[in-house]
């Protein structure tokens, strides 16, 4: 079995894993079940971790060159080391070179701008959600319920950080940079999905006046052609009738009325 066969088959079962996850962990942080939901819960969770376990170490070993491969897929290995990067499995049926070799030009700003979107909601909802558990039972601590955790991210992805909340805890700020990380990210592109949206607007508005240009010169010429052509038939109507006239008639006769004589 190769790499891509092996790809072919897990990666929508690891999208459900993945979404199996995000729905246990979101169960047992936001409403704290108790036994033995709780304990279901984290079977469930147990179980995702296994199926990631085992997608990481065959692809690695289905590897044509297994040291490059580990280099070069390191969020494989973080969503087997951390839990909650899970979630962002849900991203790779869609990865970002995919979105854009499939449309060119608007479409594919359209779709990009899709991408980041969902990107950003999931990054959210996610780190949020991992903050939230480290955070809801540790001393002093101010962000205790799913809303404050929410606020808290959305501010924090935006870069605005008003301070109102912040983590208290090492893992609480390790989330923090990364979601911080995660909105220089996703702010990059939108600004450049928009540069290129203005870009191209202008050089298409740019065109447009060129052709404009270039019909109305043509239109121009066209014009003068025209009107010379008339110009012509009417001086070659003049000229036919001046030598149809009675004048020029009786000159043309009278030399050669002289010779007969």
């Amino acid at each position: 079995m190769t790499q891509e066969t092996w790809l072919k088959y897990s990666e929508w079962p690891l999208v459900g894993a993945a979404f199996l996850f995000l729905t246990a962990y979101s169960i047992l942080v936001i409403a704290e079940p108790p036994d033995p939901y709780a304990t279901a819960l984290a079977l469930v969770m147990g179980s995702t971790w296994l199926a990631f376990g085992i997608d990481y170490i065959v692809k690695l070993l289905l590897a044509r060159r297994r040291g490059r491969w580990f280099v070069r897929h390191p969020l494989d290995l973080l969503m087997v080391v951390l839990p909650v990067a899970r979630p962002l499995r849900l991203l790779r049926p869609f990865t970002l070179r995919q979105v854009m070799e499939r449309a060119p030009g608007t479409a594919i700003r359209t779709r990009v701008m899709a991408y980041v979107i969902v990107s950003a909601i999931l990054l959210i909802y996610t780190v949020a959600l991992s903050v939230l558990s480290f955070e809801k039972n540790a001393p002093n601590a101010n962000i205790t319920t799913m809303g404050d955790s929410l606020w808290w991210a959305v501010v924090t992805i935006t870069t605005i950080g008003y301070g109102d909340y912040y983590p208290v805890t090492v893992p609480g700020r390790w989330a923090a940079a990364a979601l911080m990380v995660g909105g220089f990210a996703v702010l990059s592109m939108v600004t450049a999905a928009v540069s290129s949206w203005l870009v191209e607007s202008v050089t298409a508005a740019t065109h447009d006046r060129r052709q404009a240009d270039e019909i109305i010169s043509s239109e121009e010429l066209a014009r003068l052609a025209a009107q010379i052509n008339r110009l012509h038939d009417q001086l070659a109507r003049e000229r036919g009738a001046s030598e149809d006239s009675p004048e020029n008639a009786k000159a043309r006769k009278e030399p050669g009325t002289q010779g007969s004589g």
